[in-house]
């Protein structure tokens, strides 16, 4: 791939600050730009594609939540910054990767105020963002420290030290687990065969069908809560289905004694029977 790729929505994002501005529904289309970007990129130059390939959804959802370079986003293993680069004002030198006097393959302290820590293999992210979260407590200013660590990484022992210390930072560190099922080879050992299990799990896959169910019947952040109960129609919202036979539903009321007077109503306002009878009770 030799000519750049359109990418009208990339093109107006220099920094953070510019993702920051948009809209939640441009970000799709901002992270294929972004793919396309990148592969164009390293099919000129050459360099690591898959390990920044598996994180451009992660690296633009990061950069739009969280106030970088105020929060110090650590990239565990370097490499897997080349979107991050793109993003963070390098994206007119993201064709010199591996070039003399280009950009580095890795987070670089001296190219960007994004890059606050060197890296490039691996496990010592979260031990680096635990260090900028505890600085930033102890001066009492703001800024988190933002750890992504792949599952391969989170198996050395210097990630499982700085985890033991991570008390210490309160909520300001955030740690990422990018269980992308790959290290320099597919990863192997107990921890990688415990998140396949719990990912697969049916009591997982259970409980994310549940919270999925949960969330969509939540209602807008922008509607009012509902008003309390009283005796009015507007008060009973199963028999909102039923408002052609409210007239008929309020003379019986007076005359139910059980469930089965109100069965007739069960197919329209989806309210079971017994509900219905303890409601109007």
């Amino acid at each position: 791939m030799t000519a750049n790729p359109a990418t009208p929505l990339l093109d107006t994002v220099d920094t953070p600050d510019d993702l920051r501005k948009l809209k939640p529904a441009d970000l799709r289309q901002l992270a294929d730009e972004l793919r396309t970007e990148m592969i164009s990129a390293v099919g000129q130059t050459g360099g690591h594609l898959g390990s920044g390939l598996g994180v451009v959804e992660l690296t633009v959802a990061i950069h739009y939540v969280f106030d970088t370079p105020t929060d110090r986003l650590i990239w565990d293993v370097g490499h897997q910054a080349y979107p991050h680069k793109i993003l963070t004002g390098r994206r007119d030198r993201i064709r010199t990767l591996r070039q003399g006097g280009g950009l580095s393959g890795f987070t670089k302290r001296s190219e960007s105020e994004y890059d606050p820590f060197g890296t490039a293999h691996s496990s010592t992210s979260i031990s680096a963002a635990l260090g900028f979260a505890v600085a930033n407590k102890i001066k009492g200013t703001p800024g988190r420290g933002i750890a992504v660590i792949g599952d391969g990484a989170m198996s050395a022992g210097m990630a499982y030290e700085a985890m033991n210390n991570a008390a210490e930072a309160g909520n300001r560190l955030i740690v990422v687990l990018n269980d992308n099922d790959m290290s320099i080879a597919p990863p192997v050992g107990g921890l990688s065969a415990y998140l396949a299990r719990l990912v697969s799990s049916g009591r997982f896959l259970g409980l994310r069908d549940l919270a999925r169910k949960f969330a969509r019947r939540l209602p807008a952040p922008s509607t009012p809560p509902p008003a309390r109960r009283t005796s009015s129609r507007a008060a009973w919202p199963w028999a909102a289905p039923c408002s052609k036979n409210w007239a008929s539903i309020t003379s019986a009321r007076s005359t139910a004694t059980t469930s089965t007077h109100w069965s007739p109503c069960w197919k329209t306002c989806g309210m079971p029977p017994k509900a219905r009878s303890s409601s109007m009770s």
